[in-house]
């Protein structure tokens, strides 16, 4: 039966059309695609563009079987590639189909259905081989230089970066290799075969066609969003579904379920885990939380307001706490000293390799991010509106507030989202348009701006503020890529190039505080161990594993004045990140609110919580409702924002 598209254009082409017909005697035609030529001289006049058009409508029904049996492989075919690419070896492929054959028949089921979906949507065979392999190659590819830049693997929530594609790129370790190419060729060349050969897929009526679309979409929603309906798929198909946050059990899970299984997979987890109102929560209950007796006497030790500066050193990590490494004393000898000289602990950072703004979010607030469920980017989850960040409280207590970043403003969407954090001044630094707001000058070392420069932006707000300073400091001098050096293989090496380049700037920093007549404090602390080439980093040599990654998540810091503060309010033990801001006000003898205090109370009680390090601790309702109702709700826990600024829209 002559398809609808077959009709219209034997309308068109008249008798030009008759004149392509196949004999019974063979071909006799020629095409772009090859054969033998045409003896018709009408022919060679038509367009080639009208040859090959006629030529495709044939092949609908000339080849129709192998065109079905087309249809029918080439998810299975897709899968194999996308597989394949992130995994570079086929033999790597092999050996999991082998280990996993179950977890390969769901990614096939999974491709099937997604290819019947976009073929019932398009019904050209070609289109949708060409979106099918679009998307699945693309998040190949990410996968790919995701896992080879930091060791850590793609989940689809990583996709809310895609508007800062500029910035990640600097950050990435992008190689295209011949293997790379030769992959993507062949995929081409099977979207090119199919677009020649012209499968489709005809409906008698519109009614089938929707209800094949509204199928899959249905199937599709099961898959992620009703446990009842994914967990026994799972469990039939052996994929792995142990809960996981942290990078290197997420990579067990990984080398479980292989890269489609596990995008899917983590996609339910993900919405499982997405964040939900507390049961329960409301003012009553909030305030039952916090009910403490608050001592109204006076602070700051009689009045004395020092300067509160927090350095979170991008990727700062000492690597010493791994005695296989042979590292040079020069190295961390002004970061020893500074510990020396003032208060020496270690902090529990809520993220690995990347993710920096878990870590800020948890300096910022006081809060933990596993009270949000630990999400990748918390600034996402926040209510927009003022929040009662802990600039808010020294902006309160007359101090002037400032946060420090010496990278593109829009990243994360700082300049936006941080602008509700009561900061009287944002600095940034845009290294592709020059645009800056910092008042010193810029200089790089490496990729990215010299920590000098953070700290003498610092410096520079001390001396030319009349009020007390608060301020936030994230540097970005460490960062990767680490390629740049002696020699720009040796990842490791390089880095510690720069490690011992931010401690000598450090020392510099602490010099100069020591002649200013201002009482100051500096907390210093690294956002967590640095991103390293997954298959070729120390972690590798080191033969780090979910079971004993927990020192990459212990990070050394210290406290530092130039005067005679008294740090004996300061934990002796190890205690998560966010209560590191509860520290710094009891050195400064702060004024406490109820929630002040509580997090006080809290820190003696559950001084880690955090799901990164220790997964084993159980969930803390209370926390996590006043961690929700502070950034999310309806903020009924006590705030130094006034309620009409906080009540308004």
């Amino acid at each position: 039966m002559p398809t609808e598209e077959t009709n219209l254009l034997n309308d068109t082409a008249g008798k030009e059309m008759d004149i392509l017909d196949i004999s019974d005697e063979g071909e006799k035609s020629s095409d772009l695609f090859g054969g033998a030529p045409s003896p018709e001289p009408a022919v060679q006049k038509l367009p080639w563009y009208k040859r090959l058009k006629a030529k495709r409508e044939k092949n609908t029904t000339q080849h129709s079987a192998l065109n079905r049996w087309i249809m029918l492989m080439f998810p299975v075919f897709i899968m194999a590639m996308a597989e394949i690419n992130q995994g570079k070896k086929i033999s790597r492929f092999l050996s999991f189909c082998t280990e996993h054959p179950r977890v390969i028949l769901f990614d096939i089921l999974v491709a099937e259905l997604v290819f019947f979906f976009l073929i019932s949507i398009f019904k050209r065979g070609w289109i949708a081989s060409a979106v099918h392999s679009f998307v699945y190659m693309a998040l190949s590819i990410t996968e790919l230089f995701k896992f080879g830049t930091n060791g850590n693997h793609l989940i689809l929530s990583d996709m809310k970066l895609v508007r800062s594609v500029k910035s990640l790129s600097s950050f990435a370790y992008i190689k295209i290799t011949p293997r790379l190419i030769i992959y993507c060729a062949l995929v081409v060349a099977v979207v090119l075969l199919i677009f020649y050969l012209n499968p489709k897929f005809e409906f008698r009526n519109v009614k089938p066609r929707v209800a094949a679309i509204i199928s899959c979409i249905v199937i599709g929603a099961l898959m992620v969003m009703l446990p009842a309906f994914y967990n026994p798929v799972y469990k039939v198909f052996g994929v792995d579904t142990t809960p996981a946050t942290n990078s290197f059990k997420l990579r067990n899970k990984f080398n479980n379920n292989s890269f489609l299984a596990f995008i899917v997979q983590t996609s339910s987890e993900s919405f499982a885990n997405r964040l939900k109102k507390p049961k329960d929560y409301d003012d009553d209950h909030v305030n039952s939380i916090i009910d403490n007796n608050i001592d109204t006497g006076e602070y700051f030790n009689g009045g004395d307001k020092p300067n509160v500066i927090v350095i979170m050193s991008e990727s700062y990590a000492d690597f010493r706490v791994f005695d296989e490494l042979e590292i040079g004393d020069d190295v961390y000898e002004y970061f020893d000293k500074a510990r020396s000289e003032g208060y020496a602990g270690t902090a529990i950072t809520p993220t690995f390799a990347s993710w920096t703004v878990r870590a800020e979010f948890e300096l910022l607030f006081g809060l933990p991010v596993r009270g949000l469920n630990t999400p990748n980017m918390p600034q996402r989850e926040l209510a927009d509106r003022e929040q009662p960040a802990l600039a808010q409280y020294y902006k309160s207590w007359g101090y002037h507030t400032a946060y420090v970043h010496p990278f593109t403003q829009t990243f994360y969407s700082r300049s936006r989202i941080y602008g509700y954090f009561g900061f009287d001044d944002m600095m940034f630094y845009d290294k592709d348009t020059g645009e800056t707001t910092f008042t010193v000058p810029i200089k790089t070392f490496g990729t990215y701006v010299d920590d000098s420069v953070v700290y003498d932006q610092l410096i520079d707000l001390i001396r030319t503020n009349d009020q007390p300073v608060y301020s936030h400091a994230t540097t970005m001098q460490n960062h990767q890529p680490y390629d740049q050096g002696e020699d720009p293989d040796d990842e490791f090496g390089n880095y510690l190039t720069w490690v011992k380049h931010t401690n000598e700037g450090l020392d510099d920093f602490l010099n100069e505080l020591k002649n200013i007549d201002e009482h100051t404090i500096v907390f210093f602390v690294g956002d967590h161990f640095p991103s390293l080439k997954a298959e070729t980093s120390v972690y590798e040599q080191l033969g780090i594993t979910g079971e004993n990654c927990s020192p990459l998540y212990e990070q050394h810091y210290f406290i530092w004045s130039n005067y005679d503060a008294d740090f004996s309010s300061v934990p002796d033990e190890q205690v998560s990140f966010f209560y590191m801001p509860f520290v710094l006000l009891n050195i400064i003898d702060a004024p406490r609110d109820a929630f002040i205090q509580t997090m006080n109370d809290y820190m003696e009680k559950l001084p880690v919580y955090s799901e990164e390090y220790d997964s084993e601790v159980p969930r803390d309702e209370e926390l996590d409702m006043l961690t929700y109702d502070r950034v999310i709700g309806d903020v009924y826990s006590p705030s130094p924002i006034p309620e009409e600024v906080l009540t308004s829209d």
